[in-house]
């Protein structure tokens, strides 16, 4: 296997991972600052991208779609936050779950009776729909290698939100001790429905990059959301840096493992069967890797211990 070839998976590989990253970042905030367990998170990764195929389609600007899948899905997070998830802070985890689980169905549903069963499509823009030339002769998608930078600099404007500002330190102390701030002041619904609607955002932004790149249809958030979950578990859950190394690491697992396993088992199988056997394996791999995490670190890699 060529170097060169190596050299791409590894690229895509850190794709994907920092796309999971945007998913994984607000759900690492949500239940970490609230303790909610939400499922539709999904459902605003969906809305994203149709948001963002439906103002593109019609204006022909990326950028405004952009724009549009933030605030569609930020202002779906704000309304949800407030008619539904506000009553359900306090209740049980298996209320939240069946809540949120009800709210996938409807959003399923709207967007279906909205934009028809049929998938849309985003194009990428003129201006990034070329491959780039890197060092040792790679060519590389130039809207994936844009994906990269753009990931990196959320992860960068997180860690900077959460450390150097006001409210990332009320962000910190409300996933620390929830009664003590609202004791101290601070308006700890507001702080509530500000976590969901930048979770809410974040997953928009990352359904209408993938967008681009994949097909925009209903239903398209709840995979994602499964591999989002594997992330918290594994980076540790409110942690935004657990999140960033944890949705690397899947996503590296994921990629690679496709290519190299295959490749691994033919030295010793058919053709045939190492193909079907490594492929099988490879789907199993960011299992596996979370397994033995929670296995050496039960709380995830950056997780908080219990006192």
């Amino acid at each position: 296997m060529s170097a060169i070839l190596i050299a791409e998976q590894v690229l895509n590989g850190l794709q994907f991972g920092v796309m999971l990253f945007l998913m994984a970042a607000g759900l690492t905030l949500i239940f970490g600052v609230m303790g909610l367990i939400n499922l539709a998170h999904g459902s605003l990764y969906m809305v994203g991208a149709f948001a963002a195929a439906a103002v593109a389609g019609a204006t022909g600007s990326f950028v405004l779609g952009l724009g549009a899948a933030l605030a569609a899905a930020a202002a779906a997070g704000v309304l949800i936050e407030m008619l539904v998830i506000r009553r359900l802070y306090r209740a049980a985890h298996l209320d939240q779950v069946l809540a949120t689980f009800a709210l996938i169905l409807i959003f399923s549903e709207g967007t279906r009776w909205v934009f028809g069963s049929f998938p849309l499509y985003l194009d990428i823009p003129a201006a990034l729909s070329g491959p780039v030339s890197l060092p040792g002769g790679i060519l590389y998608p130039a809207y994936r290698l844009a994906l990269i930078a753009a990931g990196l600099a959320v992860a960068a404007g997180l860690w900077w939100l959460t450390a150097r500002t006001r409210v990332g330190i009320q962000i910190r102390a409300g996933a620390d001790d929830r009664e003590m701030i609202a004791a101290l002041g601070v308006d700890i619904r507001r702080l509530y429905t500000l976590v969901f609607a930048l979770g809410a955002a974040l997953a928009g932004l990352a359904g209408a990059l993938v967008g681009a790149i994949q097909s925009v249809q209903v239903g398209m958030g709840e995979p994602v959301l499964i591999l989002a979950f594997v992330v918290i578990v594994i980076g540790g859950i409110g942690s935004i840096k657990g999140a960033f190394i944890g949705a690397l690491l899947v996503g590296l697992t994921d990629t690679l493992g496709g290519i190299f396993l295959p490749e691994l088992f033919k030295l010793f199988m058919a053709p045939d069967t190492a193909t079907q056997a490594g492929s099988a394996l490879a789907s199993m791999a960011i299992y596996i890797l979370m397994s033995a995490v929670l296995i050496w670190r039960p709380t995830g890699l950056y997780g908080a211990r219990p006192a």
